[in-house]
């Protein structure tokens, strides 16, 4: 399978010209990505890469080395401005050669003989004047083309380049919560990539795209379809489609996953129960699996979401969420297919915590799961939230292996509207010590298997990909994708790194726009919080579509799903006790970090809510009292997002009009929601503080009964 971007990308200008836009507005669409090549600016460092690759040994025999060929060819024809010679052999200086190990000449073997290729990963170097990119498997090969045009793409010496790499984590799989009908829940970016009534006939150049930019960063699988699913999807006709999917995603690595409704059995295979102690039930799954892998034979496996949000489960029948997902594993094991198992669960029968419910539920049945079976936990213990303490969970089943998730998606963060950069978010997660085996025992040491040794381990994260040009509705928002992929491959890459590669491959090199532009990235984080859930507030959101603030919500079925539920606001003060003398949620992580939670003089002011209620005149660490502080906080986010309107202003040099244009009117958009977050959130805090808004906080512009008022029946998403 070829490459036909370059194909696409003069349909789209034709389309776009056909339609009045100009063809400069075509050079940032957007939909390139950060492989939108561009020539190399610095005419000496040009000169040096020309010096180095004056051709090309590449010998291909497969689809997936075809494909990194062809990626090679595309991305030094454009960068270095000249067409890519490729030779026969690689006899003379200044050949870049790209081969698999074994298929390497045995005089450069023997120099990279003490050299040890990680499974998946690669090699570049210098050998006997010539630039070397080998690896053991054809995906570490296609891995290695693509992190060798970064490194050109970004300006960096090849010079002296020694590069051993490899992903950390085994499965590095994106969620797309696409539903059958084309919809996408908490999609915020057009519809599905997925033309179903199309498949398994048509592939769109899309899906090739799609399964491009994927393998560019290192991801290696994908779920097709929403967690809350739909059984339809395991009838045979659906599974034609799907394989035609995996077929064109493969010579890329990426790997096709479903997800599993567990009540499939009755809804389309005619049973009276889905009970997985049932022979029957347990028979209908070994079926139906393995007809999947006669369609799809590297099929990589099923994401069930179980007695969740009413979502069906072993739960129905008695039995547990061990008797459920050991049933499907043991069908999958024969192929080596794996099941995640989904650890976001929550009752409207337990009354305690909603934070402390999935660790009491998982944690006891630590050592009972298949050694196929990885259980899949959200970052936090609540649901995605600006900012969450890591969730109890991680290092707290040894036995079990564990995957994260994160939500690449902005549902808590602003839609496709605000600017805020995930890996800041992500980074702070995976750095978290859990101290479960003492001092280092990092979430990131959990997730990679290195902290109990697990033989399979993983991570996902939910898409915010959908048919927009651009993919991902903002454009910086596809820093969120690239981001989760960097760290999917490497969990300790630090995001400062991870966002001035994007701006370099996406936008400019140019220092004047790369230093600030990465200084606002980082800070666009904090900012989100600062102006929607400071001081470890959270879930404070409007109800369903969860757009703009709603802390005033009281009214819905379940206690849990209501904002006054967590923050707990009364006239004496503000939060959610999880101490002992609380819900004592501080218990389900392991000491020292129990204690900083519990005690107030070491809690983390930004996780403060989270763990105390407080009263209003309660003083912090820079002496100002809660209320103020509170209310500063808000007026600092809205600050940061007026500061970030004036660097973007100042980068029009470095970003074509109509993309810049586009951001500034995001940010426009950002700026005036950030100040309906402050107003309408402090106008119903100040109901109850009975306190004059702080001074230095811009006074709230409409009465609480005006935010209040403001209803979105039809926010993106739902």
């Amino acid at each position: 399978m070829k490459i036909n971007v370059l194909l696409h990308y003069k349909r789209i200008l034709v389309c776009l010209v056909l339609l009045g836009y100009c063809t400069t507005a075509v050079s940032q669409s957007g939909y390139g990505l950060w492989l939108d090549y561009k020539k190399i600016s610095d005419a000496s460092l040009l000169n040096d890469y020309q010096n180095q690759i004056q051709s090309v040994y590449f010998p291909a025999k497969s689809e997936t080395l075809d494909v990194a060929r062809e990626e090679l060819k595309l991305g030094l024809d454009a960068l270095l401005g000249t067409t890519t010679e490729f030779s026969a052999t690689a006899s003379s200086k200044g050949t870049l050669i790209v081969s698999k190990f074994d298929a390497l000449d045995q005089k450069i073997q023997k120099n990279l003989r003490k050299i040890t290729i990680p499974e998946d990963g690669f090699y570049i170097g210098h050998v006997s004047g010539n630039t070397i990119i080998t690896a053991k498997e054809d995906i570490g090969v296609l891995y290695g083309v693509f992190n060798f045009l970064r490194l050109l793409q970004t300006q960096q010496s090849i010079d002296k380049l020694t590069l051993l790499d490899g992903p950390k984590i085994d499965l590095r799989i994106l969620n797309h919560w696409d539903n059958l009908d084309g919809t996408v829940e908490r999609g915020y970016a057009g519809k599905s990539l997925w033309k179903w009534q199309k498949l398994p006939t048509y592939i769109d150049q899309r899906y090739i795209d799609y399964a491009r930019a994927n393998a560019s960063i290192g991801i290696n699988g994908t779920v097709l379809t929403n967690v809350n699913a739909n059984a339809w999807l395991l009838t045979p006709g659906y599974i034609d489609k799907v394989a035609a999917l995996a077929d064109t995603f493969r010579p890329y690595g990426v790997k096709v996953y479903l997800t599993a409704r567990f009540s499939a059995p009755i809804e389309i295979g005619q049973l009276s129960t889905a009970d997985p102690l049932d022979p029957e039930v347990q028979q209908w799954w070994k079926t139906k699996i393995d007809s999947v892998y006669a369609k799809i034979p590297d099929f990589g496996g099923f994401l069930v979401k179980a007695n969740s949000e009413g979502q069906p489960g072993p739960q129905n029948y008695g039995r547990t969420h061990v008797d459920g997902a050991n049933m499907m594993a043991e069908a999958l094991a024969p192929h080596n297919g794996v099941v995640l198992w989904r650890a976001f669960v929550y009752s409207e029968h337990d009354a305690s915590d909603r934070a402390k419910q999935a660790y009491s539920e998982f944690v006891p049945m630590d050592g009972d799961f298949k050694e196929n079976v990885i259980i899949q936990v959200k970052n936090g213990p609540i649901d995605f939230q600006p900012r969450e303490p890591f969730h109890p969970i991680f290092g707290a089943m040894p036995k079990t292996a564990l995957a994260m998730e994160f939500q690449i998606t902005q549902e808590y963060l602003g839609f496709s509207t605000h600017l805020v950069f995930l890996p800041k978010l992500f980074e702070e997660v995976l750095q978290a010590d859990t101290y479960q085996q003492g001092k280092g025992s990092l979430v990131a040491k959990v997730i990679d298997g290195s902290l109990d040794n697990h033989k399979i381990t993983a991570i996902s994260g939910v898409s915010n990909i959908g048919s927009d040009l651009n993919w991902t509705g903002h454009p910086f928002a596809q820093a969120n994708w690239y981001g989760y992929g960097r760290l999917a491959w490497n969990p300790y890459l630090n995001a400062e790194v991870i966002a001035e590669q994007w701006l370099r491959s996406t936008y400019s090199n140019e220092e004047a726009f790369v230093e600030p532009m990465t200084d606002l990235l980082i800070e666009s984080r904090e900012a989100v919080v600062n102006y929607m859930t400071p001081l470890g507030l959270h879930h404070i959101m409007d109800t369903n579509h969860h757009y703009g603030p709603g802390p005033w919500v009281s009214e819905l079925a379940r206690p849990e799903w209501n904002p006054t539920y967590y923050h707990k606001t009364d006239a004496n003060g503000i939060g959610f006790d999880r101490t002992q003398k609380g819900s004592g949620a501080v218990l389900q992580y392991a000491d020292p970090v129990a204690q900083r939670f519990e005690q107030l003089d070491q809690c983390p002011e930004n996780l403060l809510l989270w763990f105390h209620h407080l009263p209003w005149d309660y003083t912090l660490s820079d002496g100002q009292t809660l209320w103020n502080s509170i209310g500063l906080h808000y007026q600092k986010g809205v600050d940061q997002v007026r500061d970030m309107l004036k660097v973007w202003e100042q980068m029009s040099p470095y970003v074509d009009a109509l993309s810049h244009k586009e951001v500034r009117m995001l940010l426009d958009i950002q700026l005036q929601e950030a100040i309906w977050w402050k107003d309408a959130c402090m106008q119903y805090f100040h109901q109850y503080s009975k306190l004059p808004f702080p001074e230095g906080m811009e006074k709230p512009e409409h009465s609480l009964d005006y935010y209040k008022s403001l209803k979105h029946p039809y926010a993106p998403g739902i």
